[in-house]
C-alpha cells in the first residue's frame, strides 16, 4: 500500500494476486465493517450475529478478529511488494544510496500524510503516530535495509527485533499493588492481564511510558497521558518484522520455484507462524495482542496473512481465475486514494446520498439495516471513483 509498487500502475509484471489481496483489504477496511458490529446489537440472542459483530470489530484486547487482520495485511504487503520495487529500480541502474535516499523521502511522507489524516477534523495538529501510515514510516527506512539482506540475515533480524522488543516489555514493572487505573483511561472492570503476560497490560507497559515521554515532546493543547484505544508509537518497531516476514514471502513469490513449489513454501510459511505465535501465547511468554503488536501477534498475524495471500495466489497465479479479481485489483492499484477518500470523504458521500435520493434512503430495507445500507453504498461510491480513476490511468504515488 506505502511503496511505488503498491501504487503503480498494472504492467505485466506485476503479481496480480498481490494486487486483488491487497484491493479486498483496502475494500474491508473502507467498509467501515458493513454497519455488522451496530446490527448484531440488535439481536443479541443470535449465535450467528454474535460471531458477525465480533469479527469486524478489534478484540477489546488480547486475542485476534478478521477486522484485527487488516494493519498487519497492510504491512505485510508492503513487504512482499518491496522484492519487486528493488528489481525494478536496480533494472533502471539506480544506485543503493538513491534508492534509500527515496526510501528516506517516502518514510516522510507517510508520517506526515498520517499527521494530516488523523488531525483532519481537529481544531490544531495532533502529533500521534498510530496510524498505519505512519507506522509503515517510521519502520520502512529499517525495512528498506533488511531487504537486501540474504533471506537467512532477514529472518535472524525480523526475530531478533522481535526478542529484544519482548525484553523490554519483560523488564518492565508491573503496575504497583493498588494503582489507579483510571489515571491511565482503563476502566475500573477491565479484565486484566494476570501472571507474566501483565507486563502487556493496557497503558501500563514499556511503550506506554515511553509514549508519555515522546508524545509530550510535541506541542500539545493537554499533556498526553495516555491513548483510549491502547496503541502506542512504538508498535512500528515490532511491525518491522510483519513487514520482513512479508519480504520473505515477496522473495518467495518472486524465485525460480514452479507455482506449487512457492504455495507449498508460503502454506508451511503460513501455518509455522501461526502455530509459533498461537504457543508463545498459550504458555504465557507474551500474549497476542494487536493493539500494542505484541511480538507473539506479529508472528501469528503474519501466519495468517501468509495463509490469506496463499489463497489469492493459487486462484489468480496458479488456476488462471483472474477476471473475477478485477473489482479488487481497481482498489488494489490505487489503496492510497481509496485510504484518502475515507479518511476524509466518507460523511460527506453520504449526506450527498441523502440530498439526491432521499433522506431515508438507507432505511429502506428497515431502520435495523440502515448501517449495513449505508456503508455499503459508501464503499461503491469509493470504488466507483477508483474504477474512474483506472480508466484513465491515474494512479495516486508516494
Amino acid at each position: 500500500m506505502n511503496s511505488e509498487s503498491l501504487s503503480a500502475p498494472p504492467t505485466a509484471q506485476r503479481l496480480v494476486a498481490l494486487d486483488a489481496f491487497r484491493g479486498a483489504i483496502m475494500l474491508l477496511m473502507a467498509s467501515s465493517g458493513f454497519g455488522v458490529p451496530q446490527v448484531a446489537k440488535v439481536f443479541p440472542d443470535s449465535e450467528v450475529w454474535k460471531f458477525l459483530g465480533h469479527h469486524f470489530d478489534h478484540a477489546e484486547w488480547a486475542g485476534c478478529t478478521l477486522w484485527d487482520l487488516i494493519q498487519p495485511a497492510f504491512m505485510f504487503m508492503v513487504g512482499v511488494a518491496l522484492p519487486w520495487s528493488i528489481a525494478n529500480r536496480r533494472a533502471r541502474g539506480q544506485s543503493f544510496n538513491l534508492m534509500f535516499g527515496h526510501a528516506l523521502w517516502r518514510s516522510l511522507a507517510l508520517v506526515l500524510l498520517a499527521v494530516f489524516l488523523t488531525s483532519a477534523w481537529s481544531q490544531r495538529t495532533e502529533w500521534i503516530f498510530p496510524n498505519v501510515l505512519a507506522q509503515i514510516g517510521l519502520g520502512y527506512p529499517v525495512l528498506f535495509v533488511i531487504a537486501f539482506a540474504q533471506s537467512r540475515t532477514q529472518w535472524i533480524s525480523a526475530f531478533g527485533i522481535l526478542f529484544l522488543y519482548w525484553l523490554a516489555f519483560a523488564l518492565h514493572p508491573f503496575a504497583p499493588q493498588g494503582f489507579d487505573w483510571t489515571i491511565v483511561g482503563v476502566a475500573t472492570d477491565w479484565p486484566h492481564l494476570t501472571g507474566f503476560a501483565a507486563h502487556w497490560d493496557k497503558n501500563f507497559n514499556f511503550a506506554a511510558m515511553v509514549d508519555q515521554w515522546f508524545l509530550n515532546l510535541f506541542p500539545r493543547e493537554m499533556p498526553f497521558v495516555f491513548n483510549a484505544g491502547g496503541y502506542q508509537t512504538l508498535n512500528f518497531v515490532p511491525s518491522i518484522a510483519t513487514m520482513v516476514f512479508g519480504a520473505i514471502a515477496g522473495g518467495i513469490l518472486r524465485d525460480e520455484d514452479e507455482i506449487t513449489g512457492k504455495l507449498r513454501k508460503l502454506v508451511t510459511f503460513g501455518i509455522a507462524g501461526m502455530a509459533l505465535g498461537f504457543l508463545i501465547g498459550a504458555l504465557g511468554l507474551c500474549p497476542i495482542v494487536k493493539r500494542i503488536w505484541t511480538p507473539s501477534w506479529a508472528i501469528y498475524s503474519s501466519g495468517l496473512v501468509a495463509l490469506l495471500l496463499a489463497g489469492f495466489v493459487a486462484l489468480i497465479e496458479w488456476q488462471g481465475w483472474k477476471r473475477w479479481a478485477f473489482p479488487l485489483v481497481v482498489a488494489g492499484v490505487n489503496p492510497i486514494t481509496l485510504y484518502c477518500l475515507w479518511q476524509l470523504t466518507g460523511s460527506a458521500i453520504r449526506e450527498s446520498i441523502r440530498t439526491h435520493l432521499g433522506p431515508d434512503i438507507f432505511a429502506s430495507f428497515g431502520s435495523i439495516y440502515s448501517p449495513t445500507i449505508e456503508r455499503t453504498a459508501t464503499l461503491l461510491a469509493f470504488w466507483l471513483i477508483l474504477l474512474w480513476m483506472y480508466r484513465r490511468k491515474i494512479f495516486l504515488r508516494i
